[in-house]
């Protein structure tokens, strides 16, 4: 059975062959948890890779639960455990919903589109600064969305350094390049989701919440700090989650797709010429790009009862890992898949989830890459300067390296 859990397989290239093997052999296969490098070995997991299965699981969670194990391939410590499911994206309905009605009215379509402007003018001074010729991750989209973030949260500037560094923490610790491991006294390695390897941000949103209390303005942590339903408020543990949410999914979901975007239309240069010839297609390929290479690689639920999924039998307990980017490449769902057609229609990829935990920050991570595609595709073609390099993940769909020229 081909092994699509070992985050080195993904920092070569995402396994579409064997991804396709399971979707056509195994829709939903038992993958060992093994070990890699310093993390040891899990339980293992199944693998669901078609399209109609994905979306099922995720628009299940009475049957796949977001709460019981949490959403990431690689189990937490016990003891995290309870702290982990404050956060909405480890929680299930009922308690879920309440928290997302309770934040909804901070990600209102004015709040988000004033920002349109800037995004773009920021979007085109940065590529203007690199000179026709950049390492773009590095030059443009490590630092695009997290000014871009830290304006709608109501981050300082000074502060603006320490979001970078938290989504390193969190995001690349499978990867030998951003990965900082801490051991306990065993010598054993420490999760980086860890509520005490996390302290520092969190104590950080505390202070960011309290002084919005202060000082409110029109940004999104004075929007959740003020949220109010039913007379009941975000109580202050909720509210350091939803920073902690926002700052790692808010800003490595759109770092990840621009370079990842970036990179398909350099793989695709006929879709390319096309839509330098047609940018009104822009927000048709935007779609495309998300189905091609979407951020978010996979997410994992916990079966809640024994259960049969595509005929294979689950048993309670077990945990159920959906692959985004397989689901979005099905021959069943998507005629040609593997073809990147910038006017493909319809186009439902599953890029930001589905269901209930169907991506809040959805429309904002749109708009910056319509902000930013707008600007590069009004650059002179752009080029390949060397090879690109992936983020070692099982997780995040990243592009760490991609070296360009113009």
């Amino acid at each position: 059975m081909p092994d699509v859990f070992d985050p080195r397989v993904f920092a070569r290239a995402v396994p579409h062959d064997d991804l396709r093997v399971l979707r056509d052999t195994a829709p939903v296969s038992w993958q060992d948890e093994h070990e890699v490098g310093i993390w040891p070995a899990g339980p293992g997991f199944w693998a669901v890779t078609r399209y109609d299965d994905v979306r099922h699981v995720l628009r299940s969670p009475a049957d796949y639960s977001s709460s019981l194990g949490a959403t990431q391939i690689r189990d937490p410590d016990a003891a995290d455990l309870p702290f982990i499911r404050r956060m909405i994206l480890n929680m299930d309905p009922p308690e879920q919903v309440r928290l997302r009605t309770l934040v909804t009215g901070a990600f209102t379509r004015r709040r988000l589109e004033r920002f349109a402007a800037t995004i773009q003018e920021r979007a085109a001074a940065l590529l203007a600064g690199a000179g026709g010729r950049c390492d773009l991750p590095r030059d443009v989209t490590d630092d695009l969305p997290l000014q871009n973030l830290s304006d709608l949260l109501g981050v300082p500037v000074a502060d603006r350094a320490l979001l970078l560094e938290w989504t390193n923490r969190v995001i690349g610790y499978q990867d030998p390049e951003h990965a900082t491991v801490v051991t306990d006294a065993d010598g054993r390695p420490v999760n980086p989701r860890s509520p005490a390897m996390l302290a520092d941000m969190f104590g950080y949103a505390h202070e960011l919440a309290e002084r919005k209390r202060r000082e409110p303005a029109d940004d999104v942590m004075t929007a959740l700090v003020a949220a109010e339903v039913d007379g009941e408020r975000l109580t202050d543990t909720e509210l350091e989650m939803f920073f902690f949410l926002l700052v790692i999914a808010g800003n490595d979901t759109v770092r990840s797709a621009l370079p990842g975007g970036v990179l398909t239309l350099l793989q695709n240069p006929d879709a390319y010429r096309r839509l330098r010839a047609e940018p009104d297609l822009l927000p048709s390929a935007i779609e495309e790009m998300l189905r091609v290479h979407p951020p978010v690689l996979t997410f994992r639920r916990t079966a809640t009862r024994d259960l049969v999924l595509a005929g294979q039998p689950i048993a309670a307990g077990d945990k159920v890992v959906v692959y985004h980017v397989s689901a979005n490449h099905d021959e069943r769902r998507f005629p040609d898949p593997f073809r990147f057609d910038p006017a493909r229609t319809p186009n439902d990829h599953l890029a930001f989830g589905q269901g209930p935990h169907l991506c809040m920050g959805a429309a904002f991570a749109r708009l910056q890459m319509r902000a930013f595609f707008t600007e590069f595709l009004a650059l002179p073609p752009v080029e390949l300067d060397g090879e690109s390099k992936r983020l070692t993940s099982n997780f995040i769909n990243g592009v760490t390296r991609l070296p360009l020229r113009w």
